[in-house]
């Protein structure tokens, strides 16, 4: 039964706005009701969250409910909030996101600690060189150039909708002169003879295809398929760079990959076959899921580990 609209000589406020939003989404079985009519009416009058209670009592007009209404009709279509917002907080960042990029997911930033980690325990004397495939909106690489600055970053996308995105937030966080942005499907456009990565990582794609459609309908029908599309079996993207990074590392660095539910063991016979690898372990997200796969390459003797190339293309590319 849908909500009953309060007595019509009583004021819309913003209190009473958001009491009968929630209400209204809960019914109609949309997560989190409270925060999503909150966060959309902030939205629609250009507030923070927080000023909605400093200002609790103040009527609204005519117009701006007209356009909380049209957030929260955009919402019943199950558009996710973030592309309604435009933006999706991330570490310590806030990102701009859109239709063109997956959104990030708080699980995500377990890869960005198990780099930081690593990046961490580098030699001191010579800036770290990493390596994130698939960027997205940006949101590792940044966090990690945010957070450790002193290293050297470069990050690829094949989508130049992405790339545009995350370039935009790198100039927004400060970082725009940190990272080097380049197109490329995944290692293709890496020289075999420039200067080897001490890290690569990477949240590929994971979703096995035909389970694509059955995903919530804020995942399938809005985010990008190119961001989610693993293939037949989910390890397609997997299977590409756990065999092709390989000659882009020395020996001891190591190559971070977030995995899908279920997919540790497949995972883990791909680097087996790929070979190279003298070590791969998983960590748990905070639910206590295999979350993020770390390959460690092994120690080539008969090669040197450290050459002076700058260039890691094989065409240069303008940022």
């Amino acid at each position: 039964m849908p909500t009953p609209s309060p007595p019509a000589d009583e004021p819309w406020t913003i209190l009473r706005l958001i009491h009968h939003a929630a209400a209204f989404l809960k019914e109609r079985g949309i997560d989190s009701p409270r925060t999503t009519a909150e966060l959309l009416l902030a939205h629609a009058l250009g507030l923070e969250r927080v000023q909605l209670y400093m200002r609790h009592d103040q009527p609204l007009s005519a117009a701006e409910r007209a356009a909380f209404r049209e957030l929260i009709r955009r919402r019943l279509q199950r558009e996710p909030v973030a592309y309604i917002l435009g933006r999706k907080g991330f570490w310590t960042l806030e990102l701009d996101v859109g239709p063109q990029v997956l959104i990030p997911r708080p699980e995500t930033e377990c890869l960005v600690e198990a780099a930081l980690s690593r990046l961490a325990a580098h030699p001191p004397g010579r800036p770290a060189r990493v390596l994130d495939l698939g960027t997205g909106s940006g949101a590792i690489v940044l966090a990690l150039a945010s957070a450790a600055p002193q290293h050297r970053y470069f990050a690829s996308d094949v989508s130049i909708a992405a790339l545009a995105t995350a370039r935009r937030n790198a100039i927004a966080a400060g970082l725009g002169e940190k990272v080097l942005f380049f197109a490329a499907d995944w290692l293709q456009a890496l020289r075999s003879d420039a200067a080897p990565f001490d890290l690569i990582l990477s949240n590929p794609p994971y979703i096995a295809r035909g389970e694509i459609p059955g995903l919530a309908p804020e995942i399938a029908r809005f985010e990008p398929v190119l961001a989610l599309d693993g293939g037949a079996d989910g390890l397609c993207c997997l299977r590409t760079i756990i065999s092709g990074a390989g000659p882009h590392m020395p020996g001891g660095a190591q190559l971070l990959l977030e995995i899908g539910a279920g997919q540790r063991a497949a995972a883990a016979a791909l680097a087996e076959e790929a070979g190279g690898y003298d070590e791969v372990r998983c960590l748990p997200d905070l639910a206590g899921r295999d979350r993020v796969m770390v390959l460690t390459k092994k120690n080539d003797c008969g090669k040197l580990a450290s050459l002076v190339q700058e260039s890691v293309l094989k065409t240069p590319v303008r940022r």
